[in-house]
């Protein structure tokens, strides 16, 4: 099996910038849901990083929001 045949390997945290395009939103944004507690992060080393699932949860929450307000 070559490097190309090889199954793509499902990624499991994200970088604040691909997090903030996934939102539309802006890094800063981002730092502050981040320090709000809104979104879970984790820190390796000195690279912050945000689980995919936590993306995909804060959005589901903005949606209910949404909902529960209309």
């Amino acid at each position: 099996m070559t490097r190309h045949d090889s199954p793509a390997i499902e990624r499991v945290f994200l970088t604040v910038e691909e997090v903030a395009e996934a939102l539309q939103i802006g890094r800063t944004r981002v730092f502050t849901l981040i320090a709000a507690r809104e979104i879970t992060s984790v820190k390796i080393g000195n690279l912050r990083r945000i689980p995919v699932d936590a993306v995909r949860e804060y959005a589901m929450r903005l949606v209910q929001l949404e909902r529960e307000a209309s």
